[in-house]
């Protein structure tokens, strides 16, 4: 298991949420003083497709989700304390079983 980060300090919060399928995903950035950004957010109950255009690693913070990347036949489950990478140009299935899962979410 890895160490999530519970904090970040010295950033710069970005009040627009960013809004998906039907307010099922939400997120915020954050932006950090060498201009890298990060997402924090919830996701509920569903399956949903995101493509990437950056690699990203997803921590989970709290719940669980399964996923599947594009390109394989596994689907793996992550809970609190682990995390997962999309390659970059590429995309990635998520489903929430229940109650929320809350991510932060790394561009690479």
């Amino acid at each position: 298991m890895v160490t999530i980060p519970t904090q970040f300090s010295g950033v710069t919060a970005v009040t627009k949420a960013n809004v998906y399928f039907d307010a099922k995903v939400v997120s915020h950035t954050i932006i950090f003083s060498d201009d890298t950004k990060k997402t924090l957010g919830l996701i509920y109950p569903g399956k949903f497709h995101f493509a990437t255009d950056k690699a990203e690693r997803m921590e989970i913070v709290a719940g669980q989700c399964s996923v599947k990347l594009d390109g394989q036949t596994e689907i793996k489950t992550y809970a609190a304390g682990q995390l997962f990478e999309v390659p970059a140009k590429s995309g990635f299935d998520i489903e929430v079983p229940s109650g929320l899962c809350e991510y932060i979410c790394s561009f690479l």
